[in-house]
């Protein structure tokens, strides 16, 4: 186990830490004799006792402040993970009520398709089915429809297709 001498008030120990520690334990000694120097320069020569004292109350002080400040901000992040977390499963909720709105309304659309489509077939039968003239079955659009009266001289036939 590594030995450490730090200074503290002027005082001068010898202390065994960890293996990797040795920085560590010196900038705590750093720490306190900075604290005490404070002490001593606020006030004054009171006794090194009474100095060091002090010293290691307002730490202790500090040290107190950090763990409730720590312990606050560790429930506010919990709370707000919380937060997340049900705002993540309701915006997952709404997808999949989103999803399944969109595929409804797609169903009721390919429906009203297929009925307009078999109304518009039963209204006009063969309206679709000119040779050489769109699709079967197929609406065809205003310049299907013009081109399609149109003969092969610019001119329109007017006779009636079929």
């Amino acid at each position: 186990m590594p030995q450490v001498t730090v200074n503290i008030a002027g005082k001068s120990y010898r202390m065994a830490c960890a293996d990797g520690e040795e920085t560590h334990l010196d900038g705590l000694a750093r720490l306190l004799d900075g604290r005490i120097a404070q002490m001593r320069e606020a006030f004054g020569e009171i006794g090194d006792m009474r100095l060091q004292v002090m010293a290691a109350l307002t730490l202790a002080d500090e040290l107190g402040e950090a763990r409730s400040r720590t312990a606050r901000l560790e429930a506010e992040i919990a709370e707000l993970k919380g937060i997340v977390a049900n705002g993540d499963a309701r915006a997952h909720d709404s997808e999949a009520r989103l999803a399944g709105a969109i595929l409804e309304a797609s169903a009721r659309i390919e429906r009203l398709a297929r009925s307009l489509n078999a109304a518009s077939s039963a209204a006009m039968p063969g309206q679709n089915s000119l040779p050489g003239k769109g699709v079967p079955g197929k609406e065809l659009s205003g310049k299907e429809q013009v081109s399609r009266n149109q003969d092969d001289s610019g001119g329109y036939d007017d006779s009636e297709p079929g």
